[in-house]
């Protein structure tokens, strides 16, 4: 049986969640918030990876993979016109503290647990 995933630590909740391409027939990729996270923290804020790892509480290698992820759908999602949908994932939204607002939510299977 695999060890259950570890939530990450995310910092910031996008006020749009959803991106869509001009044309009327399109797909969508599917972003957790995780990887919006590593996205920002990388490519925003442009931290080195080991600092952005921490601020995630996660490894180097799970922030590398998160954020190797999130870059592959978004060049599908620009590349092949499709739309971008942020949803879901395995994380604890903290406001600024790790006593702030501390909830967790956990999305599997396409709804939030």
């Amino acid at each position: 049986m695999p060890r259950p995933r570890k939530c990450r630590r995310i910092e910031f909740m996008p006020d749009n969640q959803y991106f869509y391409p001009q044309s009327k027939d399109f797909e969508e990729v599917i972003l957790s918030f995780e990887e919006v996270e590593a996205i920002r923290l990388s490519d925003y804020e442009t931290l080195e990876q080991d600092k952005a790892a921490e601020k995630m509480d996660i490894s180097r290698g799970t922030f590398q993979r998160i954020l190797n992820a999130a870059r592959q759908k978004i060049a599908d999602a620009l590349i092949n016109g499709k739309a971008i949908r942020i949803q879901g994932g395995d994380y604890e939204f903290v406001n600024g503290n790790c006593g702030g607002m501390g909830h967790r939510r956990r999305f599997r299977g396409g709804r939030n647990l």
